[in-house]
């Protein structure tokens, strides 16, 4: 496996992979990292470490995740790889007539209506339960500690605040938004680099999370909270919506791809997009020189497996079409023999019936955990429940208004999601974690991280400095400033409507760990568009 020790690519920052032995915590924000670290060295295992990172995360990076989010997590123990499906379900009395009779014929993206149940107290207590080995208790005393105390906030934290409390000043101005205010923006702006932020109420919150393994979140006092305020603000959400959710164990979902298997969380979630950009792209050779065709191909790809996504992918309960079907070589092969010389219009096809972090941890018992939590579009809904710190999600935003649509919002049913942990494996054993955070950007990080670790056998670090491009629509296709230009214009060449993206975040934050085979030695990767960094022991 070259990819362990490869160090260079020809556009990309020239930075040096990190290796360790005991554990390692790869994410997007130095102190999560480290406190996932500190339970690793109080002996605590990888899964414990990602539950601690997580919940400090939701401390120390607010702009991109909270306790009123969802989560998803591949968690690799014993032998074996465990997906757990902690995304929650639309309120049960919310439908489509429900809010066009408030006036919406689109899901808006702030308020009530898009708070779907949170997901991520429960992925806590429930991986808690079943694989730590810690107390939720210990595990979560950083986040708590950081709540309470207060932590100088990073230059890029600052920035997104900032950005985020402009638009909510603007749009937010209801009253039932004014703990969001209060609590985010005590002094009546985004608090500046350096400056020093706290939360006592998340600290209380998340204290009654550890004290309960969660179940206060969905059928305790916490819950009678957001019920409450749900109740006095015009919300759907209820405590029953809450008292009836649990996290779901599911079987991850696969293709191969040139021997080494790539694992995705199954539908809701759009790692079945990636998975299916990747089936398709199995079938072509690429040369490490070729980098026009590489990415032609790789844009086509991502395309034709974004239209099957947007047309079928929803809960499983209301999908068409089996994820075995979408993921079908023979399926693939179709939709490979659509991709030619030129852009091409992206359609969905039929095959025979038949604002997010992420995570990545691992330890010296051979655990390791991929770990994605997220309240979309940044702070999520502009909703804070009063006294607690919870700020909700705002995920049912993705919810289709059109009665016809796979994705139609109805009562009780979980929406498309974007947030998507990956895992690969080859020959039946663990190669690592592996994401790529950053909404419909997700599932294109995926394919390029993956084809740059297999098919030009980069390193985590190079794999993930190399210069990325997103699709949007049509034949939209922004890249980096960073992207080679003379790349960019013959792909211009090939009808690709090239654009030019200053902002790196628009990319996605991406986190790598991989374990040798032979030696056990992990070799991480983090994001260098963003705070990313990697703790080792």
């Amino acid at each position: 496996m070259e990819f362990f020790q490869r160090q260079t690519y020809p556009y990309a920052v020239p930075r040096q992979a990190t290796y360790a032995k005991k554990g390692m915590i790869a994410t997007s924000q130095p102190l999560a990292a480290q406190a996932g670290l500190e339970i690793l060295k109080n002996g605590g295992n990888a899964i414990d470490a990602a539950i601690a990172t997580a919940a400090c995360l939701t401390v120390v990076e607010p702009t991109s995740n909270g306790i009123g989010g969802d989560a998803f997590a591949l968690v690799w123990t014993k032998g074996k790889l465990h997906g757990l499906n902690a995304s929650g379900k639309s309120p049960k009395h919310i439908s489509v007539e429900a809010v066009k009779g408030l006036g919406y014929e689109e899901m808006p993206k702030y308020g009530w209506i898009p708070v779907t149940v949170p997901g991520a107290p429960g992925a806590w207590g429930e991986l808690s339960k079943k694989f730590g080995k810690l107390s939720l208790q210990e595990v979560l005393k950083p986040a708590i500690q950081y709540a309470n105390e207060g932590f100088p906030v990073s230059p890029t934290l600052s920035k997104f605040w900032k950005k985020a409390y402009e638009v909510y000043e603007q749009q937010l101005t209801h009253e039932m938004f004014q703990e969001w205010c209060t609590t985010f923006a005590p002094k009546g702006r985004a608090p500046a680099a350096g400056e020093i932020w706290h939360s006592p109420n998340h600290g209380k919150t998340l204290q009654e999370i550890a004290d309960s393994y969660g179940e206060s979140f969905y059928r305790g006092e916490l819950a009678e909270r957001i019920h409450q305020f749900s109740k006095e603000s015009g919300g759907f959400l209820t405590k029953d919506d809450l008292a009836s959710y649990h996290p779901e164990w599911v079987d991850p979902i696969q293709v191969n791809y040139r021997g080494y298997s790539i694992w995705e969380i199954p539908p809701n979630g759009q790692g079945i997009i990636a998975l299916q950009a990747l089936n398709i792209l199995d079938g072509f050779h690429f040369d490490e020189k070729d980098h026009v065709e590489t990415y032609h191909k790789q844009i086509e790809a991502m395309k034709l497996a974004f239209a099957d996504g947007e047309k079928h992918v929803s809960e499983p309960l209301f999908m068409k079409h089996a994820v075995r079907d979408l993921l079908s070589k023979e399926y693939g092969a179709l939709r490979r023999g659509l991709i030619g010389d030129y852009a091409l219009q992206p359609e969905a096809g039929e095959p025979a019936l038949s604002g997010t972090v992420y995570l990545a941890t691992a330890d010296q018992e051979g655990n390791m955990v991929s770990f994605i939590q997220s309240n979309y579009m940044g702070f999520g809904s502009g909703l804070v429940v009063p006294g607690t710190g919870i700020a909700l999600q705002n995920r049912g935003h993705n919810f289709s208004m059109d009665p016809s649509h796979v994705n139609v919002l109805a009562g009780g049913k979980r929406t498309y999601h974007t947030i998507i942990p990956g895992f690969m494996t080859k020959d039946n054993q663990p190669v690592g974690p592996f994401g790529v955070m950053g909404g419909f950007m997700q599932p294109q990080g995926h394919v390029q991280v993956i084809m740059n670790t297999i098919d030009f056998q980069m390193n985590p670090q190079a794999a993930l400095d190399a210069p990325r491009w997103q699709w949007l629509k049509d034949k939209q296709i922004e890249v980096e400033n960073r992207f080679p230009h003379h790349i960019a214009l013959e792909l211009g060449e090939k009808g690709h409507h090239i654009q030019v993206q200053l902002e790196p975040n628009s990319f996605g934050s991406g986190q790598i760990i991989w374990r040798n085979p032979a030696t056990g030695v992990l070799v991480g990767g983090t994001e260098s568009r963003t705070d990313g960094t990697i703790a080792t022991w």
